[in-house]
Parts: C-alpha cells; structure tokens; sequence
C-alpha cells in the first residue's frame, strides 16, 4: 500500500465506509473490508477511527452533509428565492423524487443505521444514535427555514418533515408511487396551513 497523509486516508475510508455500509449493511462489513477497498493500512485505519462505531458515525456525518448540500443546492436551483415556501417545499419532494430513483438507493442510510445500531438500547452505540439524531434534526431545521412564510413555520416544517420520512422509508419498500403519494398529502397540508402566499 502507498502512503497516504491523514487528509487523503481520511477521505478514502469515508468513500469506502459509505460505499460498503449503505450496500451491505452495518455488522455485514468488517473492518478489514474497508481497509482494503480503502487502500490504507489496518493501523492507519484505526488510528483515524479509534472502532467501528466511530468509523459508522463520521460516514453518517459525512453523508448527511453531502444529502443535505444537494437538497438545498436542487430547491435553489428549481425554485430560488424569491420564490414562496410552498413552492420550495414542493421542490425538496421533487429533490426526493429523484434521490429514490437514483440507481443503487438501498434506502434512509440513517434509518437503516437506527435500525442496526440504534433503537431502544441506542446508549450502546451513542455515536452512531447521535449522527443519526443530528441529520435528521438539521434536515427538519432546513425545511422548517424553507417554511418560513407561513403562520406556523415549525409546525409546517415539522409536517413536511415527517411526510419527507416517510416518504423515503415507504419508498424503499413499497415502490416510487409513495413519494407522488406523500406529495399530494403535503399540497393539502400546505393548503391548509394559513399566513403563506399560495405560490
């Protein structure tokens, strides 16, 4: 193996954990797998991540900036400001749309993660719950500021939110209609919810 500086390992091990842990799964990947396909050394790799855990929680973080980057970077492109929060919620469903149709979506990586590593008895991984807890509490942030013409931009957000979700998790099970399906319910909550102009 050739060697690599802290900052280049660093990103080849982020590449291969998201790679190898949104297709095969959390306890499916060893460590050496991602050692290998990293190209860094088994000392390396832990020197950068102390355990697995911490491996799973920086790739969650990672990811979670790079989905939450390309959500706000498609409403801006679809919908700019001045354009009015029901028009860019709508367009963070479109952006939705399109993740899931993507080749290779396997799913909410975070939920997926949760599901893993998470749940009830979260405390015996807290790394891995907080990065979780984090993307989804930055996202419903996101979409709350999205919402910020109507009366209530919190419960708005807190909707959308929630619809976006489920929409996802549906999604990955049930087929892509679920995402039309969330959408048409999220037009009715916007409708609904007073103070914003019906751009």
């Amino acid at each position: 193996m050739t060697a690599v500086d802290d900052d280049e390992g660093r990103t080849r091990v982020l590449e291969a954990a998201e790679e190898l842990f949104y297709e095969y799964g959390i306890h499916a990947v060893r460590m050496t797998q991602v050692r290998d396909q990293a190209g860094v050394s088994l000392a390396r790799l832990y020197k950068l991540y102390p355990s697995k855990h911490h491996l799973v929680a920086a790739y969650l973080r990672a990811h979670g900036q790079r989905l939450r980057a390309a959500l706000s970077e498609s409403v801006e492109r679809s919908a700019p400001a001045p354009a009015g929060s029901r028009t860019r919620l709508l367009a963070a469903f479109d952006h939705l749309q399109e993740t899931i149709t993507a080749p290779g979506f396997r799913g909410c990586a975070f939920v997926n993660a949760w599901a893993e590593l998470g749940g009830p008895g979260h405390e015996r991984h807290p790394l891995v719950a907080e990065a979780v807890q984090e993307h989804k509490t930055l996202l419903r942030a996101y979409l709350t500021g999205l919402a910020g013409d109507f009366t209530d931009a919190r419960g708005v957000g807190e909707q959308i939110h929630i619809l976006i979700e489920g929409a996802m998790v549906t999604s990955s099970i049930l087929g892509v209609d679920a995402t039309r399906r969330a959408r048409d319910g999220a037009c009715a909550a916007l409708a609904a919810a007073g103070g914003a102009p019906g751009r």
